[in-house]
């Protein structure tokens, strides 16, 4: 069933990409929120990434569940560029949760946890599918595990999202503009060494976000991206309790568990991560639920929303007709094959799942 996407505004972007509110309509009108996020043109001049993209994009299609962002399509537009076609989370992203308590000098341990507990099982879902059709080990590692990435619903959902950008955005030259700005933060020592990834390298991600909602610092940053490096490399972790005194030695030595240097001493998934936090929120009597996300959320977009500039640059209005004309590379490639049925590749039939959604 064809599907039509329409761009209804821009919601936000950084080096690698831009996320557009928008609309999928199929045929018989039927109509859902969805996501798009546009890929930007400078990065898909770089044909080893628009190769990497796309296999790792058509990996993402396979993720289904309550902690990850879905993506039901991908597509391409007129002039080349490249877009994601996602669920629509109604809220914001951990970095501006993070933001706006910074600003107020908030800290809240049990909602950070529960926030880490909840992205943790997105990640370890992810981490151990295996593939529907031969029913092999995907092997999924996100490698790009930052705030930016997990996302929060105003209904205290908390997403992970991006898998299909992540490996393809390692293929980008370091001398690209605007894409090493904020990735040298979140990465594990391993990486840095030109080692082979895996997800513990996700799991050390997990706990350097948790270091920074903790504390209220940074903890991998400098001037340069090489100078960010070397931190990451040394992956010296100052004392959280120092920086925190409602963090005691307990809840310290957890988080020190997920950034060990050494991943053989690290927790050996975000499952395992994810129930040490957990045992400590039952162990200490702490309650947290979805509906303290919730509120969260309420006010770190009501302060954003006050912020906001109303105005719209003809730029963006000029990008947004071009993503209204995309076309889906899914639904190419599904009216390509011979027979769909015996498809058995890779690509799965997104234009299925979204007429699905919108009959819903």
């Amino acid at each position: 069933m064809q599907t039509t996407y329409t761009v209804l505004e821009r919601l936000g972007g950084g080096g690698q990409a831009e996320v557009f509110k928008g609309t999928a309509e199929t045929v018989k009108g039927f109509k859902k929120a969805v996501a798009i996020k546009r890929v930007l043109p400078h990065l898909t001049t770089n044909p080893q990434f628009v190769t990497m993209f796309l296999d790792e994009a058509r990996l993402s299609l396979f993720l289904q569940h309550a902690n990850v962002v879905q993506v039901f399509d991908i597509s391409k537009a007129a002039d080349g560029t490249y877009f994601l076609v996602m669920e629509y989370v109604d809220g914001c992203d951990l970095k501006g949760l993070i933001a706006f308590h910074n600003e107020h000098q908030t800290r809240d341990l049990a909602l950070t946890l529960h926030i880490m507990v909840e992205a943790a099982k997105g990640l370890n879902y992810a981490h151990t599918l295996d593939h529907p059709h031969t029913g092999k080990p995907l092997g999924i590692v996100h490698r790009d595990v930052s705030p930016p990435n997990i996302m929060l619903s105003k209904n205290g959902e908390v997403k992970v999202v991006d898998f299909g950008l992540a490996k393809a955005d390692s293929q980008v030259e370091i001398t690209d503009e605007g894409v090493v700005k904020g990735k040298f933060s979140y990465l594990a020592p391993e990486a840095t060494l030109g080692l082979e990834v895996d997800l513990r390298a996700d799991v050390f991600a997990l706990g350097i976000i948790t270091w920074e909602m903790l504390t209220g610092w940074r903890l991998f940053s400098a001037e340069t991206p090489h100078k960010t490096v070397e931190l990451v490399k040394a992956a010296r972790i100052p004392s959280i309790t120092a920086l925190n005194p409602n963090v005691d030695q307990e809840l310290e030595g957890i988080v020190r568990k997920a950034l060990a240097r050494d991943r053989e001493a690290r927790f050996q998934s975000a499952a395992d991560y994810g129930d040490a936090l957990a045992h400590y929120l039952f162990s200490r009597e702490l309650k947290v639920t979805s509906r303290n996300v919730a509120a969260a959320v309420r006010e770190a977009k009501l302060a954003r929303e006050r912020a906001a500039d109303p105005k719209q640059s003809l730029i963006q209005a000029l990008v947004m007709d071009e993503v209204n004309k995309m076309t889906s590379l899914i639904a190419d490639e599904l009216a390509a094959s011979n027979n769909v049925g015996d498809n058995t590749g890779e690509i799965v039939n997104t234009t299925d799942w979204v007429a699905d959604l919108l009959d819903d």
